[in-house]
């Protein structure tokens, strides 16, 4: 590919990438997305046993110019009362010359089912900020500039809301990160794009292969009209409760490695790099994403799970944090 060809390339990617990533408003995709769940299902918040944060960064598409770099920190913080929890999350995401800062807080309670099961509602409630900053790049073929160098700011609120479905070992779930579309115009290619919310199904199950090793698939499941749909499966042994070994494949896109590690019982941290294996397979170096989360209030040992407390009572189900 001659170099003219390869900006060509490089500028085709990235604006299809801009137009569908700012003005379709896709969510910000995760590898890891099983310890990212209260990212984009705000009834996640109060399923959790103890307070957790959590902090993660995707770097896409290594060696592409203005490829998509996203920056996660997240909350959820249970009540005590086992039916409530408030979780808060900011997202900072750039692809190209537009930058995203989402921000929300979300709130969830939940019904009891059966002994072993809780169903948990959640909404949240945001907003985003949008910049582009054309002359951030060279966008230019044959010496025309083909955008003007200027810049977009725009801001828009964000409701979203989810159901939580879970049990001992299992779990399901299916959120709306944002009702509030609206149709956006695009001066700069003179048309008129109409936003549509994305729909998010999850699920995962825990098969238990040995006193020390746990087989844990799952799936995740990002809808948009008009788009193709975004499918991942992922699979994970969890080793002695302290090693996580993984891998994912995200249709038509991508194959991943993951691997996690329990440093201490009050924190976590896990990487996974994709290696892409559609037609962008030769011009990028894969991605890489880093995930550290801490537990607060968590006690001695990280074995007590869907044991009893003191009250004779079974313990809240912590199960799906893992994923």
């Amino acid at each position: 590919m001659n170099f003219l060809n390869k900006n060509i390339f490089w500028f085709v990617m990235l604006l299809f990438g801009v137009l569908n990533h700012v003005y379709s408003q896709r969510e910000p995709q995760y590898t890891q997305y099983m310890y990212n769940i209260g990212s984009f299902n705000p009834a996640y918040v109060g399923s959790v046993e103890h307070t957790e944060i959590a902090a993660a960064y995707r770097s896409q598409w290594i060696s592409v110019p203005g490829a998509p770099r996203t920056i996660r920190l997240g909350l959820n913080l249970p009540f005590s009362n086992e039916k409530n929890g408030l979780g808060f999350n900011i997202v900072n995401d750039e692809l190209g010359p537009s930058t995203q800062t989402y921000f929300d807080i979300a709130y969830s309670f939940q019904v009891k089912v059966s002994d072993n099961t809780k169903l948990s509602f959640g909404v949240d409630a945001g907003g985003a900020i949008l910049n582009v900053d054309y002359s951030k790049g060279d966008f230019e073929i044959l010496n025309e500039p083909l955008l003007n160098e200027n810049t977009f700011n725009n801001f828009y609120p964000t409701i979203g809301a989810g159901v939580f479905l879970y049990g001992e070992n299992w779990y399901t779930g299916v959120s709306i990160p944002n009702f509030l579309t609206d149709v956006v115009y695009n001066d700069e290619v003179s048309v008129f794009i109409e936003d549509k919310p994305q729909f998010n199904f999850i699920g995962g199950y825990v098969f238990n292969l040995s006193e020390g090793l746990k087989f844990k698939p799952a799936f995740l499941l990002n809808y948009l009209q008009g788009l193709p749909l975004n499918a991942n499966l992922s699979t994970n042994f969890l080793i002695s409760d302290i090693v996580t070994l993984g891998a994912s494949y995200r249709f038509d896109n991508a194959v991943s490695g993951m691997a996690g590690v329990q440093i201490a019982n009050n924190m976590f941290v896990g990487y996974s790099y994709d290696y892409s294996v559609n037609g962008f397979s030769g011009f990028n170096d894969g991605s890489h994403e880093i995930i550290l989360k801490f537990y607060f209030g968590k006690g001695d040992s990280i074995t007590n799970k869907n044991t009893k407390n003191t009250k004779g009572k079974p313990k809240q189900i912590d199960t799906p944090r893992f994923f």
